[in-house]
């Protein structure tokens, strides 16, 4: 079946999120609608939604018009298996001494390497990002360096990989909160959960940031990824340095190498230093120690 998507960008994050709401009042109503910054320093975002019926253009004009967006681009969608696609572009990836893998290649994993079972159908934090990939790497050093965090949290967990992980090195320490405010992303993360035998270790759960009972009962944390993007990296540093404990580490990806500078100043600010920082292709992953 054909479905429809329209998609347009516009600056700022606040009318970007008010065209967003006012999409989901469309008739024909929207299947969904997405507003996402683009990663490339702009301050731009795009905005779009998905259809099963053709949206009717005048009433995308007068929404662009009236939010300051550009002209929406309607494109048809051809019906395809996407899990079947994704399976055939996605294969293992290696990042420090961990494997991901699905379920399609566990003929492929090698000796001494830490498998992680992530399924092409939950594509989103697969491993295949350079941000992932940054974390994972950065995760493995510590633990040469001689880091044994007792207790971990993942933010903005996606398919928990990085939880997963953590959990899987550090069999000893307490169950990692691995928590995404998309209810879809926690479901996906506990599903992986199961699959890869770590039920009980990693407990995953829908919450904004750090605001839940949860992380206020487990923290001070040893160890926070955080593998989301430069605007929350930078409003969470502060309640980073009251949820890290002395000494504790915090692993933030998802930046762009241009605005690493400026997120690293922020932590910095929070009371923090910089013990390592990554680059692979145009992002980096900024591995920093509380000091305060």
């Amino acid at each position: 079946m054909t479905t429809f998507t329209a998609l347009t960008t516009l600056a700022g994050r606040d009318p970007a999120e008010a065209l967003g709401e006012a999409m989901e009042a469309m008739e024909p109503e929207p299947t969904g609608v997405g507003v996402f910054e683009i990663e490339d320093g702009s301050g731009r975002w795009e905005v779009g939604g998905y259809f099963l019926d053709r949206p009717d253009d005048t009433e995308l004009a007068l929404l662009a018009a009236a939010f300051g967006a550009q002209p929406f681009i309607v494109s048809e969608v051809p019906d395809t298996d996407w899990v079947a696609h994704v399976r055939r572009d996605l294969h293992p990836i290696e990042a420090g001494r961990f494997f991901i893998y699905g379920a399609h290649d566990a003929d492929k994993v090698p000796e001494g390497r830490e498998p992680l079972l992530i399924e092409a159908a939950m594509a989103f934090g697969t491993g295949h990002h350079g941000t992932t990939q940054g974390c994972l790497i950065a995760l493995d050093r510590l633990d040469a360096e001689g880091v044994r965090a007792a207790k971990v949290a993942d933010i903005g967990c996606g398919t928990a990989v990085l939880a997963m992980a953590a959990a899987r090195i550090w069999p000893e320490i307490a169950p990692v909160m691995a928590s995404d405010l998309d209810i879809v992303a926690v479901d996906t993360a506990a599903a992986n959960v199961v699959a890869n035998g770590l039920a009980g270790r990693v407990e995953c759960f829908e919450c904004a940031g750090f605001d839940h009972d949860r992380h206020d009962a487990a923290a001070p944390y040893d160890l926070v990824f955080a593998n989301i993007l430069k605007g929350p990296l930078i409003e969470l540093a502060p309640e980073m340095g009251r949820r890290i404990a002395p000494a504790g580490h915090a692993i933030l990806s998802g930046i762009l190498t241009v605005q690493a500078d400026e997120t690293e100043a922020a932590y910095r600010e929070a009371g923090f230093a910089t013990h390592a920082r990554d680059e692979i292709g145009e992002w980096t992953t900024l591995v920093m120690r509380r000091i305060q």
